[in-house]
């Protein structure tokens, strides 16, 4: 298994920035993929950005040109840059990792962005 941790949360203003962290531990030389999913309140968890084990990334189409996520292998560490939030990317924060035999989460960590 697999277990994340994620950091860097907060409170920022429309058009501000702001990036998460998500530090994994156990099995991770195993994973496929680590990324993050939101779920804003009253509303679905939707994917956000992943990068696979190869290097190659993926994005929703609402946070592309404006999030990038980038890791630190040395550290098993995750990020997501987010450049030029809004309102509506107000949510909680879940960092993710699938690999052979488990899709591990974490507890999430809030954004708030208020205009």
């Amino acid at each position: 298994q697999v277990q994340l941790l994620e950091s860097g949360g907060g409170l920022v203003q429309d058009g501000d920035s702001l990036t998460l962290s998500c530090a994994a531990s156990g099995r991770t030389l195993s994973s496929y993929y680590m990324g993050w999913h939101r779920q804003a309140p009253g509303k679905e968890r939707e994917f956000v950005a992943r990068m696979w084990s190869a290097g190659n990334t993926n994005y929703a189409d609402s946070v592309k040109g404006r999030f990038t996520i980038s890791r630190d292998s040395t550290k098993n560490t995750v990020y997501l840059r987010m450049n030029s939030l809004k309102p509506e990317d107000t949510a909680i924060y879940y960092c993710n990792a699938r690999g052979p035999g488990y899709d591990s989460w974490g507890q999430g960590t809030q954004v708030t962005v208020s205009s």
